[in-house]
């Protein structure tokens, strides 16, 4: 998935109210962003590093920029949860998520009898699909969630019920971050989501954990990464 153009290089000053961050860009100017990422932001949130925000020019936005990408390590995280779902969208098009290339047709934001709304809806509604945004990497290992989500846990047991009708169900975590090894749920943040994630496992619900390498042109998908309950 193609990356906004172009992008303004700056250094993050600090984050605060979850969706706002000030940022030092490379001309001078101090700008407020957009933070489109309502978790901790743990590990990835380190005042001082360089950053990477696009600019819109719609009139009907009030804050023109989002910060999009994080300099960690010498490469770059990507941080705005919108973009797994693009991401990923492209990736069904393209056949190129293990396990599900079966499927030619899907639906967006596909709206369940309970009134909540789950990613992707694959096929002749034969397959739910959710997908996560994962930056927390610690150890090398990729961890969700990096806070507590009882939205996340909500979804796993949705999928679970889809499961026990016979049907298919698919968690996808798209791991923007290129110190990661493996993929594991993060019990010391959220231990009611990580027992949540094993019994939905064991219900049938599949687990795909895919590494995406993030530059500033694009971010894509590029290989599976083990997933360790």
């Amino acid at each position: 998935m193609k990356l906004p153009e172009p992008l303004l290089r700056g250094t993050l000053l600090r984050r605060y109210k979850r969706f706002f961050a000030d940022v030092l860009l490379e001309d001078g100017r101090e700008i407020t962003a957009v933070t489109p990422n309502t978790g901790s932001m743990k590990g990835v949130c380190i005042v001082g590093a360089r950053v990477l925000i696009s600019q819109s020019d719609a009139p009907t936005r009030k804050i023109p920029y989002t910060w999009e990408l994080v300099e960690i390590a010498g490469k770059w995280v990507g941080i705005n949860t919108h973009m797994p779902n693009q991401i990923v969208a492209e990736a069904l098009e393209q056949k190129a998520l293990p396990g599900l290339e079966q499927y030619d047709t899907f639906r967006r934001e596909f709206k369940l009898p309970s009134g909540s709304r789950i990613d992707f809806m694959l096929g002749d509604e034969d397959a739910l699909l959710e997908v996560k945004n994962v930056t927390l990497v610690e150890n090398g290992v990729a961890l969700f969630p990096d806070s507590v989500t009882e939205r996340g846990t909500r979804h796993l047991h949705e999928l679970m019920e889809f499961v026990q009708e016979g049907r298919e169900a698919c968690m996808v975590y798209v791991v923007q971050h290129h110190l990661a090894t493996s993929f594991s749920p993060a019990d010391g943040i959220d231990p009611v989501y990580g027992t949540t994630l094993r019994d939905a496992f064991q219900a049938g619900v599949k687990l795909i954990a895919m590494k995406a390498d993030v530059t500033e042109q694009e971010i894509k998908l590029t290989e599976s990464l083990p997933v360790e309950l």
